[in-house]
Formats: C-alpha cells, sequence, structure tokens
C-alpha cells in the first residue's frame, strides 16, 4: 500500500492529529470490550456499565464523523497530499466504528442471559479468547502505527486462528445439551469474536494491501494458500 505510514504523517500537523483520533477510536474500542467482558464473562460488578458502554460509542461515532470530515476537506484543500493514504485511512476508520459496535452487541448478551454465564463452562468452551482479542487490539494499533508489514502478517494468521475456533464453537453449539438461552447466548459471544477480529485484522492488514483489497484478505488468504 505505501512503504511506510510513518513517512505520511511526518511533518503533516493535520494528519498526525487525524491519525491521533484514530487511534483513539482504537483505545475506546478496547475499554468497551474489556469493560463488556468483566461482566458478561467474569461477572464482576461495573458501576455504570451501560452508561459507559454507549458513551463510548457515542464518541467512536463522533470521532469516525470528525475524521472523514476533516480528511474530506484536507484532500479538497490540498490535492497534492498521498490521495491513497487517505482514502486508506478513510476505509479503515470505519472498521474501527464497527468495532464499537459489535462491543455494544456483545454487552447486550448480557440481558439475554437467563442468568450469569458459568465461568467453567465458558472456559471449557473458549478457552482464554477473550484475553487473545484484547491482545489483539493492542497489536493492532501498534502494527499501524508503525506500518508493520512483517507484524501485519502476523495478524492476519493470528486472526485466521480465531475465526476457525468460533466457527468450531458454533457448529459444536449446534449440537449440544445446552438450554437454547445457554446456547443462542454462547453462539452470539463467539459470533461477535469473530466479528471483532475480522475487523481488527482489516485493520492491521491495510498496511500491505492495496485499497482495492482492503475487506477482501480472506479472499486473498484462501489464493495463497491454493498456490
Amino acid at each position: 500500500m505505501f512503504k511506510n505510514i510513518l513517512d505520511f504523517w511526518r511533518g503533516k500537523d493535520f494528519m498526525s492529529q487525524v491519525l491521533e483520533e484514530f487511534e483513539s477510536m482504537l483505545d475506546k474500542s478496547k475499554e468497551m470490550f474489556d469493560l463488556v467482558c468483566r461482566r458478561l464473562i467474569y461477572n464482576e460488578e461495573v458501576a455504570g456499565l451501560e452508561e459507559k458502554i454507549y458513551a463510548l460509542d457515542k464518541n467512536i461515532n463522533e470521532l469516525e464523523k470528525d475524521i472523514r470530515k476533516r480528511t474530506a476537506e484536507h484532500l479538497v484543500l490540498r490535492p497534492s497530499v498521498d490521495v491513497s493514504t487517505s482514502l486508506l485511512l478513510m476505509s479503515v476508520v470505519k472498521d474501527a466504528e464497527r468495532l464499537g459496535d459489535y462491543c455494544k452487541n456483545l454487552y447486550e448478551v448480557i440481558k439475554l442471559l437467563d442468568r450469569p454465564l458459568d465461568r467453567r463452562i465458558y472456559s471449557n468452551i473458549f478457552d482464554a479468547m477473550d484475553k487473545k482479542i484484547s491482545d489483539f487490539f493492542s497489536k493492532t494499533k501498534k502494527v499501524f502505527r508503525e506500518s508493520d508489514e512483517q507484524g501485519a502478517m502476523l495478524l492476519w494468521e493470528y486472526e485466521r486462528k480465531i475465526v476457525k475456533e468460533c466457527d468450531r464453537i458454533i457448529e459444536t453449539l449446534t449440537k449440544s445439551s445446552f438450554s437454547v438461552n445457554q446456547a443462542v447466548c454462547f453462539a452470539l459471544i463467539a459470533r461477535h469474536f469473530k466479528r471483532l477480529t475480522a475487523h481488527l485484522a482489516n485493520i492491521g492488514t491495510s498496511v500491505v494491501l492495496p485499497i482495492s483489497d482492503l475487506d477482501y484478505f480472506d479472499e486473498r488468504r484462501k489464493e495463497n494458500d491454493k498456490g
């Protein structure tokens, strides 16, 4: 996509500020994810959790709108800037916004549960997947910030393992003896985990894929596997 995103940001105060806002979106979505997991999986009391989740999601949405608006204005006022990098940013910002949405969806699973999750059962099904995804947030931010191509490819493989595991979990749940409520809620958790991982991978792999292939790294990966 481009050799080094740092070359693009260096000396460009406007875009440096936009990048900071984008990283803030990632930080806030990770905060949402960790807060929800504390309540959903570990049954910890989190004061004002609902208000915090919806406030963070609203803030993420506002940051997305501001980044898109200011980047578009910048392209109009300074057409000589790197258009490809600006378009890339417009794309990954949408992925960051979707992270907030899926964290909010994950929070809504709490309301669907008949009773708190049994941590022993959760651990048997998911192992420590929530910890892996929380770490994925941090790794994605670092890879994007540093335009780390090798790190992006590692994220790619990391995402594949989590997605395969989520698919396996959902298939197992369809054949389980869990109550309907338990099976549905566990399936929703697996689904939301899978989508969070996919959007994080979209952001991370943006440093190695051309704009036309963003959001389609799965197809590119399948082609590579065949080769």
